[in-house]
């Protein structure tokens, strides 16, 4: 069964990790870790990417099945003059998104 460390205990590893001036390699060798555990602690101490409730609000003006414009967390934009139903929508925002 893998070893489950505490937030406590990761926090020390990143901490030391860094301090360490070691490259990932070097540091999990010698404090006996799988550099992926490593690599995972680390994303998880930067902010990663997170999900964020959001309000959809028609702006005035609009027409109901006129289209919409979406923009993307990279800054890409996907103008559309016709409607989707929710699951084309969503398929369309993680094919945009894999770019």
């Amino acid at each position: 069964m893998a070893l489950r460390r505490k937030s406590e205990e990761i926090e020390a590893l990143v901490q030391e990790y860094r301090a360490s001036g070691m490259t990932q390699i070097e540091y999990c060798q010698q404090a006996d870790i799988c550099r992926s555990s490593l690599c995972r602690y680390l994303r998880g101490r930067r902010g990663g990417q997170r999900l964020v409730r959001v309000k959809v609000k028609a702006p005035e003006g609009y027409e109901q099945g006129r289209g919409f414009t979406l923009v993307l967390s990279n800054g890409r934009r996907i103008e559309c003059g016709w409607t989707f139903g929710e699951s084309e929508l969503a398929r369309l925002i993680r094919v945009a998104e894999g770019i």
